[in-house]
């Protein structure tokens, strides 16, 4: 028996062709983001994990354990990502975001550090303008007066592409720049930084010796490399 359709039906049919083709060539751009911290433990975490651990669902940094705090690094390279995380200082507390950044050696040169400090605290009441929060260590300055009083949760997003790094702090953009352009007549802190040249490496929690807290800790990466 031959079939016949309505041109309602009819009409159904194409818009689900079209949709379906539209679907078929759709290219993935971007991967979804994906948890780096499970709240349980600091699985799919290397580096100290004597200092750093989990207590009710935060990372908790106690730098009286070893070390000085010492660092925490992803287990996964990255290259292009969007990080986001939360974070609560203590009074003058002081940590570090390290990204691209090897293993071994100093983050804040060999790879590059974005600074998670209280810089409302006297004892740093004289800062270099790249030391102040979100600055990228030594390269770029961040806008201040975006930090939630000490003690309440901020929320902070970090987006590499490239040599291109923006952070958002608390919903405001506080550095959006390129820091090889930043430092092509030099870095602000007038000191070698070789991580400038990588664009790969591990993400890290860098202990300065103060108490930090971390949570709901998640990556998107743009890179479609990530490492398993």
């Amino acid at each position: 028996m031959k079939k016949t359709f309505t041109p309602y039906v009819l009409k159904l049919i194409v818009i689900s062709v079209l949709l379906f083709s539209c679907g078929a060539n759709k290219k993935v751009t971007e991967t979804e983001f994906i948890s780096l911290f499970n709240g349980k433990n600091l699985e799919g975490w290397v580096g100290n994990k004597e200092s750093y651990r989990v207590e009710n669902g935060i990372i908790v940094v106690d730098p009286n354990r070893s070390d000085n705090g010492g660092n925490l690094y992803t287990f996964n390279e990255y290259s292009d990502f969007i990080f986001r995380f939360e974070f609560q200082l203590t009074a003058g507390g002081n940590n570090g975001l390290g990204i691209h950044a090897p293993l071994e050696g100093d983050a804040a040169y060999l790879g590059k550090e974005i600074q998670i400090l209280d810089n409302t605290s006297l004892k740093y009441a004289e800062l270099k303008p790249y030391q102040y929060h979100g600055s990228v260590y030594g390269i770029i300055p961040a806008k201040r007066g975006f930090l939630k009083p000490v003690g309440k949760w901020n929320t902070e997003e970090v987006i590499v592409q490239g040599s291109k790094i923006k952070v958002i702090l608390n919903g405001t953009t506080i550095v959006d720049s390129d820091f090889l352009e930043a430092s092509k007549n030099g870095t602000m802190d007038g000191k070698n930084h070789p991580g400038l040249q990588r664009n790969r490496g591990h993400i890290a929690f860098l202990g300065h010796g103060d108490i930090v807290r971390f949570r709901n800790i998640s990556i998107k990466d743009l890179s479609f490399k990530q490492l398993k």
